[in-house]
């Protein structure tokens, strides 16, 4: 499988769930239970990759101004979110995590941003074609740290002024 299959899979499941995040974990599990295991292997392989990519502090700071804060666990899930959003916003979001406030149409906090089903759809879709747990898929471990420079989420001045554009249209009232 290649990127543009994967992101074909990504977009036609994304559009049919009508950007329900557990529906579309759903439909994905069922479009990927029609591969064979070895293109479920590279579809795995290709997301994983983008999830370890995804990890970094300028990103997680946008997660916490669109989430109102952004716990561990809260950033892996939107991290998965991020990927079923698409290659364009994906690609927009790496190249500049602020372009994500013109990047979404919308974001409801209580359904978007949570992707942790989506986190899980390879590997349910394997275990249903072979019946054993995805083997490793031979990729470099997510970095034990993020990506860039840390600071601190709980300061609303700075994550408005290095977020001004999601700060404006998605930050507390």
């Amino acid at each position: 499988m290649d990127e543009t299959e994967f992101w074909e899979i990504i977009d036609s499941t994304r559009e049919a769930a009508e950007g329900d995040p557990e529906e579309h974990a759903d439909l994905l599990v069922e479009r990927l239970t029609q591969l064979d295991p070895d293109s479920v292997l590279d579809f795995a392989r290709h997301f994983e990759a983008r999830y370890n990519r995804a990890y970094s502090w300028d990103l997680w700071g946008a997660a916490a101004v669109l989430l109102g804060g952004a716990s561990d666990d809260a950033f892996d899930y939107f991290r998965c979110w991020l990927i079923a959003q698409g290659r364009e916003v994906f690609e927009g979001a790496m190249h500049d995590p602020d372009s994500l406030a013109g990047l979404l149409d919308d974001f409801d906090e209580g359904l978007d941003g949570d992707g942790e089903d989506l986190g899980y759809a390879a590997d349910e879709a394997y275990e249903q074609l072979t019946g054993v747990v995805t083997p490793d898929l031979g990729l470099p471990p997510q970095a034990a740290e993020p990506a860039g420079t840390p600071f601190g989420f709980d300061d609303d001045a700075a994550l408005a002024e290095r977020y001004p554009a999601l700060w404006d249209r998605f930050g507390p009232v």
